[in-house]
């Protein structure tokens, strides 16, 4: 049986009640941090008046970061299976002689 956690995860200055897997709870608090984390840096660094821009601007920030990684993931991909592709031929070159 899943374990259930009730937590409460603060981000913005705003507490949200959730109820979460147990293995959950500390990839969320993590989160939670990073999100604050990047917040303050976003104010610090930018004259923005509403909190909803700081979010949004967050948003974007671990949004591009995971498509950056999709990407790259892609990219490395496609290189590993050349590579393969490479490593197989010669391979073959070998056991035909």
């Amino acid at each position: 049986m899943d374990e259930k956690l009730k937590i409460k995860i603060s981000i913005a200055d705003r507490v949200y009640p959730l109820t979460v897997d147990f293995s959950q709870e500390e990839g969320l608090r993590s989160a939670s941090k990073k999100i604050d984390a990047m917040i303050k840096q976003f104010e610090e660094n930018y004259a923005v008046r509403d909190k909803q821009d700081v979010l949004a601007m967050c948003a974007l920030q671990f949004a591009s970061q995971v498509e950056q990684k999709h990407i790259d993931n892609a990219i490395n991909g496609d290189e590993t299976i050349e590579r393969l592709n490479k490593i197989n031929t010669i391979l073959d070159q070998y056991l035909e002689n």
